[in-house]
């Protein structure tokens, strides 16, 4: 492969954790917002800032990992006329020309930092600065003239930000942790923690009574003890992002060529070493095929290894050897990352703690022990593929949904065999497990239609966890109807009829699973707990928003799934890859006949006090769903469906230890 030489600019780059307070009346506490910082150490250990107003009302603080050491890059960053002040967590792509920009019209930059940039944007534009902001955010900024708090988040939800509204007050921070150190009360949300066991939470909710997210593509604004939350830029906003390309296949392949290859070139500007995570996909193998074309040098590509003996059929999950192979193909250094159920089990709870959420799959410790490596190996930034299956519908039950017209007509028999083509979910009586899949999903065929298919596949898991639920916990909560705060969160509902149902259902993931779970789990929670910053090209608002014009039979075309990487980068993959399938990233089945490391753990964890303290299941149940014999033995206990049941409580046990949650949260 061709590799062409590129300088890349130093600047002063920083990855974060940025934490506000706002307090109606009474004098802000130092101490408190300082415990706020240093909760999210991992986040940023290169240094702490904080900025507190003259009359001790509002604070703002900063914890720094420096992508380049410099002294621009400290935090916060205030206007030339001292009136405003702004924290920030994240990326600005091509920053260089809003600098030229500011400086045209007038502006004296103190730093070279991109962070700089977005305060200079909003004092000459306001929140409208947002729209030229390119990349992946969190930011707060206190307006002394307005006396208004101001945050934002990127529009994909890369980069996290919580909130709490008090009595005395706004708290704002990366991470929930952040809240409670600075005294925001830890307990949860029953009634979130109940919508969660049948679908993955909204993309404002947190499992935390009091605590919410700021959701993607949104900003908040504080004033006068009120908080109003507005949305800038959402998914398959067609009139306002007001883009569009060729319907033909070769003119959209041509489009995300161009618009990928520009997403991963400026992605490469750092001036420390930039590192890959490679998997066995096409997704990682297209951004470091890139990525070599533009750098000087051979890119160091780290990839999880299971080969683990411990683990049952680890060579179905392991991709090391397809990694290797694209790796060479590239020019990249490879170094794989051995991952053992032993480490799985050892790192579990320090892997949920720093993901403030539910685990499915023990693949975001995997994840964690990855970043940890790679950031001993001296690496601070590394590009990953996530996102690729959110733009061009590359998961499974978007094609299902595709074929919509077929699939509404299985059988119940049918419907067991694409579950288990699916997931390997293994319905234990056929009939009975379709009709309460039916009934646990009947307001989303009402509102929409239909039912996608990735919520098909959460009301079988919904089904189980209901069965271990604790009576007066199921049934303060069954009448509720589970999917309406999703459905109901859709902003433009005109908008989102016109959308065909693949893009409907890619939608709703994009507002739940995509940002509370992958982006989460899987993605910045993981890297950030070790102090990488991770960047993301596929989700690159340009790109986004050109593919999603595209007809859904250039998405769809071909049988492998993708075909729009598979024709734009041929020349980027090996020959394994491009005919390859995707496949889920799930760690390997722990052995049937027990003795790994990670199974003993969970049962130890649902065998164990803290269960018993847990508000939500019944504690003989759930063992005895454990116990029980007859769980499907094929390839093993542990398979993914009833794996991703216990895993998921015995993570739900971790979180009220962790941070000592109270089981009388509020219902929001």
């Amino acid at each position: 492969m061709q590799r062409r030489s590129s300088r890349h600019a130093g600047r002063a780059a920083e990855l974060c954790g940025i934490v506000a307070i706002v307090l109606r009346e009474a004098a802000l506490d130092a101490e408190r917002l300082e415990a706020g910082v240093a909760a999210l150490d991992h986040r940023g250990p290169d240094g702490r800032g904080v900025w507190l107003s003259e009359d001790r009302r509002v604070g703002l603080g900063h914890a720094r990992l420096s992508i380049i050491d410099l002294a621009g890059g400290r935090q916060p960053i205030a206007s030339e006329d001292g009136r405003r002040q702004i924290v920030v967590n994240g990326e600005f792509y091509d920053y260089e020309r809003l600098q030229q920009r500011l400086e045209q019209n007038g502006h004296q930059l103190a730093t070279r930092s991109d962070s700089e940039v977005a305060l200079h944007l909003y004092e000459d534009h306001g929140v409208e600065c947002l729209r030229d902001l390119r990349g992946e955010f969190a930011w707060a900024l206190w307006d002394d003239e307005r006396r208004e708090l101001v945050a934002a988040r990127d529009r994909f939800g890369i980069k996290p930000l919580y909130y709490a509204e008090r009595p005395e007050g706004l708290y704002l921070a990366s991470e929930a942790k952040a809240l409670f150190a600075m005294r925001v009360p830890a307990s949860w949300d029953h009634a979130a923690f109940y919508a969660s066991c049948h679908r993955p939470l909204g993309d404002d909710r947190t499992l935390f009574a009091g605590v919410r997210q700021l959701p993607p593509g949104h900003l908040l604004r504080y004033r006068d003890g009120r908080t109003v939350v507005e949305r800038y830029w959402d998914w398959y906003d067609r009139d306002a992002n007001g883009t569009s390309c060729d319907a033909s296949g070769e003119a959209v392949a041509a489009t995300v060529a161009e618009q990928l290859g520009e997403a991963v070139r400026l992605r490469l500007r750092a001036d420390v070493p930039v590192a890959v995570y490679l998997s066995g996909g096409i997704d990682s193998s297209v951004v470091l095929g890139l990525a070599s074309r533009h750098a000087a040098t051979p890119l160091a590509a780290f990839t999880i290894s299971f080969s683990d003996p411990q683990f049952d059929e680890a060579e179905h999950f392991d991709e090391t050897a397809i990694a290797r192979e694209t790796a060479e193909f590239c020019g990249a250094r490879f170094h794989p990352i051995p991952v053992s159920s032993s480490a799985l089990a050892e790192n579990f709870a320090a892997a949920v703690r720093q993901s403030e959420t539910l685990h499915w799959n023990p693949h975001g410790v995997a994840k964690f022990l990855l970043s940890r490596a790679v950031r001993q190996a001296g690496i601070k930034v590394v590009l990953t593929g996530e996102g690729a299956d959110e733009l061009l519908l590359g998961y499974s039950w978007f094609q299902l949904d595709h074929l919509q017209p077929i699939t509404e007509a299985l059988t119940p028999a049918g419907l067991s065999r694409t579950m288990k083509l699916i997931l390997g979910l293994t319905m234990a009586e056929e009939e009975r497990e379709t009709q309460a899949i039916e009934t646990l999903t009947a307001s989303l065929r009402r509102r929409l239609g239909y039912v996608p298919w990735s919520m098909v596949i959460e009301a079988w898991f919904a089904n189980h966890l209901r069965a271990l639920m604790a009576a007066d916990f199921r049934a303060a909560h069954t009448s509720v109807d589970s999917y309406a705060d999703l459905l109901d969160g859709v902003p433009r509902q005109e908008v989102f009829a016109r959308v065909e149902p693949p893009r409907r259902s890619a939608y709703l993931w994009a507002k739940s699973a995509f940002p509370n779970y992958i982006l989460n789990v899987l993605a910045d929670r993981m890297e950030m707990a070790n102090s990488i910053e991770g960047r993301v090209p596929f989700l690159d608002h340009m790109l986004v928003e050109a593919v999603e014009q595209a007809p859904l039979a250039t998405l769809f075309a071909g049988t492998t799934g993708k075909q729009l990487l598979r024709t734009a980068f041929a020349d980027l993959l090996t020959d394994t890859v491009r005919r390859r399938r995707k496949l889920p990233f799930v760690t390997p089945p722990a052995r049937s006949e027990g003795g790994d490391p990670f199974s003993e753990m969970v049962q130890d964890e649902l065998r164990g006090a803290t269960l018993e303290s847990l508000p939500f299941f019944d504690p003989q149940a759930v063992r005895r769903y454990l116990d029980d014999s007859t769980l499907p033995q094929t390839p093993s206990k542990w398979a993914y469906g009833q794996s991703r049941i216990l895993t998921q409580i015995a993570s739900a046990c971790v979180l009220q230890r962790t941070f000592g949650l109270t089981a009388s949260g509020g219902i929001e």
